[in-house]
């Protein structure tokens, strides 16, 4: 049974930062290209990262220089870092397997001040 558990969110002050973590169980974590996705209130859900398994990463243009993704297989994690915060940041935030459908619970995220 493949389990992604995401660290909470929470609220932040525009310009902070704030670093999110998935753990996943059930995979051989190493074999699998993870992403992370969000939801904002009214929106398509959408990717925001992607890191393969050799490492390579990849944004969507409206987070990139400000996010990154990184992880960690011996302790099968994912991590999105998050500075320079907006409030058009404010979503729910879920990672999630590339090319499965095994999903975390999803954490929210506020900027707001």
């Amino acid at each position: 049974q493949v389990q992604l558990l995401e660290s909470r969110g929470g609220l932040v002050q525009p310009g902070e930062s704030l670093k999110l973590s998935c753990v996943a169980s059930g995979i051989i974590f190493s074999r699998y290209a993870m992403e992370w996705y969000r939801q904002a209130p009214g929106k398509q859900r959408e990717l925001v990262a992607t890191i393969t398994t050799g490492g390579n990463t990849n944004y969507a243009d409206s987070v990139k220089g400000r996010f990154t993704i990184s992880r960690d297989n011996g302790k099968n994690t994912v991590y999105l870092q998050m500075n320079s915060l907006k409030p058009e940041d404010t979503a729910v935030y879920y990672c999630k397997v590339k090319w499965m459908d095994y999903w975390g619970q999803g954490t929210q995220v506020t900027v707001s001040s």
